[in-house]
């Protein structure tokens, strides 16, 4: 009878030392804080968190506080989707949130109807000639806007070398100005009725939905995901097999940048206005929802999914807060303390990694 370790050069396989699936270890977490807010609400409010506990509503969930749970990490779930494709090749981009302000100003600048109640738009960037144009006009302007950011996030990184956080910051810092700059501060209101029908309802979440199972495939079966988790894990390596290194991390960084336009126009649309000061931290609040879905900051590992868990924990914890009736700026301490918790389990994870090899 074979020995455990036979045709293994006298190596033991060692049961106890096999891995979970990260995304599984992230569920469970997620399943966890739910059953604390739960449990909370029982013990405090005397109510549930996740369960319908009214009489005149039917069904056994409450559907409502589901639904907002998503509908508020949506927008930044678009983001954290490219930002994920940035980190797996172990980069880093910290310009998603200002390239958000920027192409929300610029995409709803060619969204605006002629007419309000009858009147001239108050709000008109431009003439006539950019008043109630096909809905086409502005979303691909938008995606213009966030493919040239993206392209020249990637220019740096690729082609000067320069560390992927200094490049991105610069475009942070830049996009932001150019947002204020467009309008001189103002923001651009009164768009079309086909625009607005772009962030109405759910459908911020059927976008987030569509854009995640679309990349999860793209990044599992194609080519461009086995390239990204190529150079993410050993650049050098992959640059001697013969792949275009520096081609492949300026695409990564303009779908980067398209997402982050995506997630503009979905946001300007749904609250009918652009302005310059929006998407202000949303890079960060991208980067915490990969990193607590098991990417790995130092590039190699992680995945679509677990990056879409991870923002739903996002979701489930703002929903929690205001659902135990706690102020808001509760919230954004909790919010520092996952970032910071994020980066530190992720160097645990990869001391845990290397001792287990």
């Amino acid at each position: 009878m074979a020995e455990p370790n036979h045709g293994l050069g006298g190596l033991k396989y060692d049961p106890s030392k096999k891995a979970r699936p990260q995304e599984l270890n992230v569920f469970v977490a997620l399943l966890i804080i739910v059953a604390a807010f739960e449990i909370l609400g029982r013990l405090i409010l005397g109510d549930s968190f996740l369960f319908n506990t009214r009489d005149n509503v039917e069904g056994l969930f409450n559907t409502q506080r589901l639904s907002i749970i998503i509908l508020q990490v949506a927008t930044v779930g678009i983001i954290a989707i490219g930002v994920t494709q940035v980190i797996i090749t172990g980069g880093i981009d910290l310009s998603s949130g200002s390239v958000v302000g920027a192409t929300a100003m610029v995409a709803m600048s060619f969204a605006q109807t002629a007419l309000v109640n009858g009147n001239p738009n108050p709000k008109a960037i431009f003439g006539d000639w950019a008043m109630d144009l096909p809905i086409l006009v502005p979303i691909l302007i938008g995606l213009g806007c966030g493919l040239i950011a993206g392209l020249i996030n990637g220019a740096l990184v690729a082609y000067t070398k320069i560390p992927p956080f200094i490049a991105t910051l610069g475009m942070m810092v830049s996009a932001r100005g150019f947002a204020r700059w467009w309008s001189t501060g103002n923001p651009i209101s009164f768009p079309t009725e086909s625009y607005n029908a772009i962030g109405s309802g759910m459908r911020p979440v059927f976008v987030f939905i569509a854009l995640a199972v679309l990349f999860h495939l793209i990044m599992t079966y194609t080519k461009y995901g086995k390239h990204s988790y190529a150079i993410g894990s050993n650049e050098q390596a992959t640059r001697m097999s013969g792949i275009n290194v520096d081609r492949h991390k300026v695409l990564v960084y303009v779908i980067a940048g398209m997402l982050a336009s995506v997630a503009a126009i979905v946001v300007s649309s749904k609250g009918q206005t652009a302005q310059a000061n929006m998407g202000v931290m949303y890079e960060l609040d991208a980067i915490a929802m990969a990193v607590i879905g098991g990417i790995s900051l130092q590039g190699g590992r992680g995945s679509i999914i677990g990056t879409v868990i991870g923002a739903l924990i996002f979701g489930v914890i703002i929903s929690g807060f205001t659902f135990l009736k706690l102020d808001a700026y509760y919230q954004e301490m909790v919010k520092g303390a996952i970032i910071v918790g994020a980066v530190v389990l992720d160097q645990w994870r990869q001391k845990s990694r290397g001792a287990r090899v």
